[in-house]
């Protein structure tokens, strides 16, 4: 009896061990994480996401289509939401400098009227525990007042893009990871939509200029125009571009559409002659059009400062000239 009742005493102090070691390991994700499991107030998110099922036949299985909210307070009803989608790049990382040049240089009233979505678009593990880690630590007064936060895109979403062919164009881009790329905005943007007027997609390699968010507002409260399709803050790529939250929905289906055809920046420029230029129309007719339609900030409110590209292996230096 008592050898048993030492083994008894044995087997519960292994337990317990067990147990506060996973405690130690797991407390800071235990603290913050947190899984949209109700639909609740969550209902509009989830609603917006059901497109996407129209698209992806393997996502008409699932019950609902959501993100994995990592932390956040979910905030909505402000101006602009800020989206920035980020991914392993290796031994290099930009995404702190890049929100650190973001949030510092907002007024307290322009963080209030905000929020800057960080979308985690990598299934490593690590990654996204690296980030969290980052942000929870550097960044704890933005995460607290809800003007700060973080999602991962959930594996399931993804369909499978195993059978496309690896192509490598003259940039180096590897196929299967510009339509991962393409995948990654729409669901940010459809994450973003329901939160705010605006919304102004950047990505984890760049900084802003002082003042950058007081000139974007002020921008868009004194455009004469009230028809632009979006506004360019930077003429590189797929940074600094300001869409309004309510044609936020057009752009993703047209994305979605063609996804597996061209890289996202490509698409942007392809919506615009679908749209806003018609068949056999004079071509200076559809120029004047883009003027009003598609207007350019100067100078560049965003620089590019990234080397290591999303796309492993590739270098990249370049730089918008009107920064």
């Amino acid at each position: 009896m008592r050898t048993r009742h030492v083994n008894v005493l044995i087997a519960l102090a292994a337990v317990m061990l067990f147990s506060f070691s996973c405690f130690c390991i797991s407390r800071m994700t235990q603290t913050i994480e947190k899984k949209m499991n109700t639909l609740g107030k969550n209902e509009t998110a989830s609603n917006t996401f059901e497109i996407l099922k129209f698209f992806f036949p393997h996502l008409r299985k699932v019950d609902r289509i959501y993100p994995d909210v990592i932390i956040g307070k979910e905030k909505t009803g402000v101006s602009f939401a800020l989206g920035i989608s980020t991914v392993n790049r290796g031994n290099r990382s930009y995404l702190k400098q890049t929100l650190n040049s973001l949030v510092s240089r907002m007024t307290p009233s322009e963080e209030k009227d905000s929020v800057v979505i960080v979308s985690v678009a990598d299934r490593n593990e690590d990654y996204l525990k690296s980030v969290v880690g980052m942000i929870t630590k550097r960044f704890k007064r933005q995460l607290r007042s809800g003007s700060l936060e973080i999602i991962s895109i959930p594996a399931f979403f993804y369909p499978n893009i195993s059978h496309v062919k690896e192509s490598t164009d003259d940039s180096g881009k590897s196929k299967s990871r510009c339509i991962k790329q393409v995948l990654d905005f729409c669901f940010l943007m459809l994450y973003a939509q329901p939160k705010a007027m605006y919304y102004l997609q950047l990505e984890d390699d760049i900084i802003a200029k002082k003042t950058y968010f007081t000139k974007i507002t002020d921008f868009v409260h004194n455009i004469t125009s009230k028809n632009w399709f979006y506004i360019e803050f930077s003429i590189l790529g797929f940074i600094g571009k300001l869409f309004k939250s309510e044609d936020l929905l057009d752009f993703v289906h047209f994305f979605l559409m063609f996804y597996k055809d061209k890289p996202i920046d490509l698409l942007l420029r392809d919506i615009f002659q679908v749209k806003m230029c018609n068949p056999g129309e004079n071509p200076e007719k559809c120029a004047e059009r883009n003027k009003q339609t598609r207007i350019r900030y100067k100078p560049s409110l965003f620089q590019h400062v990234g080397i290591q590209s999303s796309f492993p292996g590739i270098e990249q230096y370049s730089k918008d000239i009107y920064y």
